[in-house]
């Protein structure tokens, strides 16, 4: 093996005076906080691609990562991590690109009614609160085992209750099925990219009764642990009924089935809805109330706590108490998260490192982003780490300095740790929350002031008490003290729901913003020094974008059924029911409180139907609907209109340009604007899209 004396120049040495980059030496023992971020941009990099990358395109990036890891072996000291940074960038793309690859399984390519037939696996409810299926081993009524769905979601509806779903019984139905839905605008939420990633080929509903073919076979499909979840999901409802009860139910098992659409409402509406969620704050909870019994409990034997360390095995005994719980909440991808994160803090303490850190979360950060990298694009990965990295760093900023600890007393410093952590977590997650879902609680912060207090002080303590004693039949009193916790969050909730102005409306930033903000705040966190403040200048520079983003002048829903244009008091909209999930979505993107009969009603009355003619800059805009839409489209086609029809036409006036559901069938969803030269510029579904694996239908 070549040596080389200390201070003797290697190999690169002789490189230009530039790429001598000493400040890098400056960040040694923090680049490995670096890897999941480029990892992150890179995986980012392949979501944002216009088109799927060719063979000869995937081999060249493999060939460009191994010699930057080549590089970086031979690279002097300072410049090696530029060029294994590089590496990791480029390695974050091809992980996502094989991980697409991986999951590719047959999507339907076009509306599917019949019958179907296929093995539960998730037993789920949709958004309107219908139980909803979801099935494997699919098979479809003249349709080629190749060409079907490896899993299809169906919601129910009409007459049901003659079976009782669970996982690993096989079930037939007569249904319909769609393809996964595209977006309802360009560059909106693309579910098919979700689906993709789940294999969900197709997503329908019936209306008829769900019939049982086979029983479920034992533990197969998670049966045992989906039978022990509802048992214990039933025997917390029926010891504790109503709304308290449900929610108990779901924070020990996940199963949400019996809270109310009203109370699931002013959860969200006060920023409680969070403590539903099995997540970090629920698992890190459970698995520190378990560390601290278990070491307390072995602490009292003497001869124990003096021969092996008390401290491992209360960690052993809080990661077993967490796999548990990940297995009893249904193993979602937010409690496979929390897991982890706290599996690598556990196994710090074992391995006699510091617990909480950076490192901790750089590590979790990274596992999940190799196993899983399109949880990047997902809010519940984005928020739990953007909360997770803001805590961690705040709280070493103060643990250096000690001044602080001095001028708070004692008595005092659990309220103003929970003061902190409630505001630093709550601004950390504030952008996530106001891009992903548009809207910001106004009073989020007074709730969780009020209610996550008592999650760690009472409900999950009492909650493994209960755990504790349910085998001997003495977990009613646990359950009575989860209860009063319980009743106290609920009615934080339905206070703060009710003041006004509990929720605001926030428009859709534009899609580098949130990126932006991320990479300039985890800047200010790992970088030491005087250059952190370059993060707070990215921040100051991207935070403008956001201030009156821009909106589309007019959208076109992807089935002509609905179109919207912006005018001064909000978007008006032509129709005031139908369409209602694209009305939804572009109202929150708008920052828009109104609903969809309210933002017809800004220039229409009800019982204007069949054509209705909107106005914008770029001419005039007639939407066509209901049974004389096809009559009525010679007088509507005027010269300089665009006439949408919810109809395909028999014919087609050469006078104006018509759109019916036959011509938005490839592009999708459609928005017009007004460009620097005044030109009409349109953007379709299928052009922000781009073809990628998952705006194709292989099926």
């Amino acid at each position: 093996m070549e040596t080389r004396v200390a201070g003797e120049p290697g190999p690169g040495a002789a490189l230009p005076a530039w790429l001598s980059l000493r400040w890098v030496a400056g960040l040694r023992g923090r680049l490995m906080l670096f890897v999941p971020v480029l990892l992150a941009c890179g995986i980012g990099a392949y979501f944002a691609l216009p088109r799927e990358p060719t063979a000869a395109e995937w081999a060249a990036l493999a060939a460009a990562v191994a010699l930057l890891v080549g590089l970086g072996w031979r690279l002097p000291e300072d410049a090696a991590p530029l060029a294994l940074g590089l590496a990791i960038l480029a390695a974050g793309a091809g992980i996502a690109g094989l991980r697409a690859h991986q999951v590719a399984a047959p999507v339907l390519d076009r509306h599917y009614y019949g019958a179907i037939e296929g093995r539960v696996v998730i037993v789920d409810r949709s958004g309107s609160d219908a139980v909803r299926l979801t099935l494997d081993q699919v098979v479809l009524e003249r349709r080629e085992a190749a060409r079907t769905p490896e899993r299809v979601r169906v919601s129910l509806h009409g007459a049901q209750g003659f079976i009782d779903p669970e996982p690993g019984l096989r079930v037939i139905l007569t249904g319909h099925l769609s393809p996964p839905n595209a977006p309802s605008e360009p560059g909106g939420f693309d579910f098919r990219r979700h689906a993709w990633f789940e294999r969900l080929g197709a997503v329908g509903y019936t209306r008829t009764p769900v019939l049982a073919l086979e029983p479920a076979a034992e533990g197969r499909a998670g049966l045992g642990v989906h039978r022990l979840r509802m048992r214990i999901s039933a025997a917390v409802q029926a010891e504790l009924p109503g709304d308290t009860g449900a929610f108990a139910a779901a924070i020990l098992t996940g199963d949400r089935s019996g809270i109310s659409r009203a109370r699931m409402q002013e959860l969200r509406d006060s920023n409680l809805a969070h403590l539903l969620a099995i997540s970090g704050l629920h698992m890190g909870l459970l698995t520190g109330v378990v560390f601290g019994a278990l070491r307390l409990t072995l602490s009292l034997a003497p001869p124990l706590a003096l021969r092996v360390s008390t401290r491992k095995l209360a960690a052993v005994g809080a990661l077993g108490a967490g796999a548990f719980y990940l297995l009893l909440s249904g193993g979602n991808v937010a409690t496979e998260r929390a897991f982890v994160m706290v599996a690598v803090m556990l196994v710090a303490v074992l391995l006699e490192r510091r617990a909480i850190s950076l490192r901790s979360v750089a590590i979790a950060a990274t596992l999940i982003l190799c196993l899983r990298p399109e949880a990047l694009l997902g809010a519940g990965f984005q928020m739990s780490f953007a909360a997770t990295v803001a805590l961690v760093g705040v709280f070493g900023l103060l643990r250096e300095d000690r001044a602080w600890r001095a001028r708070v007393p004692r008595w005092a410093m659990p309220a103003v740790s929970l003061v902190i952590c409630s505001t630093v977590a709550g601004l950390a997650t504030a952008p996530v929350a106001a891009a992903q879902f548009h809207r910001l609680s106004e009073y989020g912060l007074l709730a969780n002031l009020l209610a996550v207090p008592l999650m760690g002080s009472l409900i999950m303590p009492a909650a493994v008490l209960a755990a504790v004693l349910a085998p001997l039949g003495l977990a009613a009193p646990a359950l009575w003290l989860m209860e009063l916790g319980t009743r106290w969050i609920l009615a934080v909730a339905g206070w703060v729901a009710g003041l006004d102005g509990a929720v605001v409306p926030v428009t859709q930033p534009p899609g580098w913003v949130l990126p932006g903000l991320a990479l300039g705040a985890l800047w200010l966190i790992i970088v030491p020094g005087r250059a952190r403040l370059a993060g707070a200048v990215a921040c100051a520079l991207v935070l403008p974008g956001w201030i009156a983003p821009p909106r589309p002048a007019v959208l076109i829903s992807g089935d002509a059924a609905l179109v919207g244009v912006m005018a001064e008091g909000g978007r008006v909209l032509s129709q005031p029911r139908s369409a209602s999930f694209a009305a939804g979505n572009w109202l929150a993107a708008d920052g828009d409180a109104a609903d969809q009969p309210s933002a017809f009603a800004r220039a229409f009355r009800e019982e204007d139907r069949g054509e209705v003619v909107l106005r914008w800059e770029g001419g005039e805009i007639v939407h066509l609907s209901g049974r004389g839409a096809r009559a009525a489209l010679d007088a509507a086609c005027q010269p300089g209109r665009l006439v949408v029809i919810t109809v395909d036409p028999d014919t087609r006036p050469q006078r104006c340009e018509v759109l019916s559901p036959i011509d938005l069938r490839r592009s999708g969803a459609l928005a017009f604007d007004i460009g620097r030269d005044g030109a009409v510029r349109r953007e379709s579904v299928a052009d922000r899209a781009g073809h990628r694996l998952w705006t194709v239908h292989p099926g």
